[in-house]
């Protein structure tokens, strides 16, 4: 599947309300976790039956419902059922191939963005979609597949830590978010090595699968640009909106440090970017100099043979009335103008700094 952009021709006139998962399929069951808190509780759980949400509905605490794949629809539209979200909610949380935005309902304050990790075995970079809904004591996260980068955050509550425990979802949501822009930032300074380190190798001894490795990284760094620059869209919108669910008293600094956070990203992926299309004319550069060079020193060596090409040419004739052939050392004297030839061809190519 394209990583920049998925339709399927049988998604074409499919009506925006239809709930139906949009990403790589998978066998794998949903799973359900909630972490239920205050300043002085802490529970959490894993839910093995869909009735226990009922549980959490209704709470004085602060609720985070965090849902690992979205493969059952049916589950999708129980979760819509029993917080009462609009329809369009949960369409746009099956759609993982949408722009990251941010919406705001009646019943609560809706955001995307994708949400990018880096395998540490294999280097390779992953891409899901993560959904916010955030009501005023619950907050529900989507992710497409288990696995993800918000175990520091969990940490954070494990520990009671006091900003976060006597804060509501906003924060909690900022939370996430400050998370997942700095695995851009990461991923980013991973890939930054990786270029820095090329730009080294380039200047020092250009080989031919640089180019490869080149286009390889300048894929890489325009696929986090495609997904970063959206993103910051979402946090400024999220900085400026004026909702209910959005606490600017106590948080407006927090979103002013995410807005800084994820501009430090786009302009590192445009600097990279710049780099990695510098380094690309700099090898196209040298290589077309060590091609001149070579063709340089083919052509001096082809003028300096031209004139002993001649003389040999003559002396190697079948005539038998050439005067010079009588000589009794007109084979060294032939020698020696051919060797006066070229060395003075030579020094007069060097005076003149053609090669």
């Amino acid at each position: 599947m394209a990583r920049f952009i998925a339709k399927l021709k049988s998604e074409i006139g499919e009506s925006p309300y239809e709930l139906r998962y949009r990403g790589r399929q998978t066998s794998e069951p949903v799973l359900m976790r909630v972490i239920d808190y205050n300043k002085n509780s802490l529970k959490e759980a894993t839910l093995k039956e869909f009735v226990e949400i009922n549980g959490y509905k209704n709470t004085e605490t602060v609720t985070w419902l965090n849902v690992d794949g979205l493969n059952d629809s049916d589950l999708v539209k129980q979760i819509g059922e029993v917080f009462k979200l609009d329809r369009m909610i949960l369409s746009d949380v099956m759609n993982v191939s949408s722009r990251a935005k941010v919406q705001e309902y009646e019943e609560c304050l809706y955001a995307s963005v994708k949400m990018i990790q880096l395998n540490e075995d294999t280097k390779e970079i992953n891409i899901e979609n993560l959904s916010l809904v955030i009501l005023n004591r619950l907050l529900i996260s989507f992710q497409e597949r288990k696995g993800d980068v918000f175990e520091p955050v969990r940490e954070r509550i494990r520990k009671q830590k006091p900003k976060i425990i006597s804060s509501k979802t906003d924060y909690l949501a900022f939370a996430l978010l400050d998370v997942v822009i700095d695995n851009y930032i990461y991923i980013l300074s991973v890939l930054g090595e990786q270029i820095e380190n090329l730009e080294d190798e380039l200047i020092e001894d250009p080989s031919r699968d640089m180019l490869e490795r080149i286009s390889d990284l300048k894929r890489e760094i325009s696929f986090m640009r495609r997904n970063i620059g959206p993103a910051r869209e979402m946090i400024l919108a999220m900085g400026k909106i004026d909702s209910e669910f959005i606490d600017d008293d106590n948080t407006s600094v927090h979103w002013r440090e995410l807005q800084d956070n994820i501009t430090l990203a786009i302009e590192t992926v445009d600097g990279y970017r710049d780099m990695l299309t510098d380094m690309m004319n700099i090898y196209h550069t040298t290589v077309s100099t060590k091609l001149n060079d070579v063709m340089k020193f083919l052509t001096v060596f082809s003028v300096v043979f031209i004139p002993i090409t001649f003389i040999a040419g003559i002396y190697g004739t079948n005539f038998e009335y050439i005067p010079e052939l009588r000589y009794e050392n007109g084979y060294f004297v032939m020698w020696g103008v051919i060797l006066l030839v070229a060395g003075g061809m030579i020094t007069y190519f060097k005076m003149k700094k053609w090669f």
